[in-house]
């Protein structure tokens, strides 16, 4: 599976995108073909080298003839409707400018058909937004990544006058990432760079477990103190039926509770998004006996989990880290058995053969109904699973 990791350290704009999907192997004739599909008017597509920071890389420059500043998103969303891109395109497009249209609805209280996207209305967004698509889907790039973002500060001209950096709409299309400030007083990460990488990336942090395949620079129109690229990491990930996932850890030291409160507060966890929740017993200050509560979830879920932890035990404090991992691509199977229907998860392995794990619950509830210890209706559903699932 080939994997791709965008490094943002002077932040990410469309046109970096673009440069840095170019740089690695993209054809600009091949780019150009397929935005044709929009069929918008005097559209133009220019590349060329550049040294930044003493670094070749390549800059993308957008020239749209347009004469409007403004648009509403149906009008928008309709160049890609009626386009003739691949429906997978169009799709990721049309929520890519969704997302755009919510956080502008949001940030002026109007409904979305009628927000005005001022900077983000211009042709030369669709354009981003489109070309960024098409890259990552010729170079076969099927998982996306991407480091933290930084976020200068300053002001920056709009429509509505001088407005702080980060931008507005930058910030409301971040949330959910990991962030960083930066002293660079200059727009480090654009709204449509966000709204890019928001809709795209699966996971966030250091760079990915790969095979390093290819490496290319997209360069920034300005002049920083610091090398104004984007760096794109093209990759074979490690097993071809395995993906790399950013998960964040929640962790509390308990020595408090009545441990009789645990079992309602880890159900209510797995109801809310918790991947994995579990118990380990401490020895805490004091000499106290204690409970370590652990919680795995997925970035966007963190602030939902930490709040269920605050409002259903007695901690004072939720510590949290990013890490990544290694999963096998999984699948949801139905067996039957003698005693009824059994739903396994089935693992293939990236060496040949398959794994699985039979459902415990779907066990202990045929095992009730029909009377017969637990034990035989799980052994019966995993020689079922041997018989059915383990060729390839």
């Amino acid at each position: 599976m080939k994997i791709a990791y965008f490094d943002c350290p002077a932040g990410a704009s469309g046109d970096m995108l673009l440069g840095s999907l170019l740089d690695t192997g993209l054809e600009l004739s091949d780019l150009q073909t397929g935005l044709s599909a929009l069929h918008l008017q005097g559209f133009k597509l220019e590349a060329r080298r550049v040294q930044k920071g003493g670094i070749s890389a390549t800059q993308v420059q957008v020239i749209v003839q347009d004469d409007k500043n403004e648009r509403h998103l149906p009008e928008i969303e309709r160049y890609v409707i009626d386009s003739n891109l691949p429906p997978r395109i169009k799709n990721q497009a049309i929520a890519i400018l969704h997302h755009i249209g919510e956080v502008e609805s949001g940030i002026h209280g109007e409904a979305i058909e009628a927000v005005h996207l001022h900077e983000l209305g211009g042709l030369d967004t669709l354009v981003d937004v489109t070309g960024v698509l098409l890259g990552l889907d010729a170079l076969g790039i099927e998982q996306v990544y991407a480091s933290p973002l930084p976020l200068g500060r300053g002001f920056i001209k709009s429509a509505h006058g001088l407005l702080p950096l980060p931008a507005p709409a930058t910030l409301a299309l971040l949330k959910g990432v990991p962030i960083t400030g930066s002293d660079l007083e200059a727009e480090l990460v654009t709204p449509t760079g966000a709204a890019l990488l928001a809709g795209l990336a699966q996971g966030w942090g250091p760079i990915p477990p790969m095979r390093l395949i290819g490496v290319g620079y997209g360069a920034g129109s300005r002049d920083l103190p610091i090398p104004n690229l984007l760096r794109l990491l093209l990759g074979e990930a490690e097993g071809e039926n395995s993906e790399v996932e950013t998960l964040e850890l929640l962790e509390s030291n308990i020595d408090d509770q009545n441990p009789q409160l645990y079992e309602h507060m880890l159900e209510l966890l797995f109801q809310e998004g918790a991947l994995d929740a579990w118990l380990t017993g401490i020895q805490m200050k004091k000499n106290r006996p204690g409970t370590l509560l652990s919680i795995l979830c997925r970035p966007g879920d963190t602030e939902r989990i930490a709040s269920i932890v605050f409002q259903e035990s007695t901690t004072l404090g939720v510590r949290w880290q990013r890490l990544q991992r290694i999963a096998l691509q999984r699948e949801m199977r139905t067996v039957e058995t003698p005693y009824g229907p059994v739903r396994v998860k089935l693992a293939r392995l990236s060496g040949g053969g398959s794994k699985y794990s039979v459902e415990y619950e779907d066990c202990r509830l045929l095992a009730q109904k029909q009377g017969v210890p637990l034990r035989e209706v799980m052994q019966a559903a995993e020689r079922s699973a041997h018989q059915t699932l383990s060729s390839p």
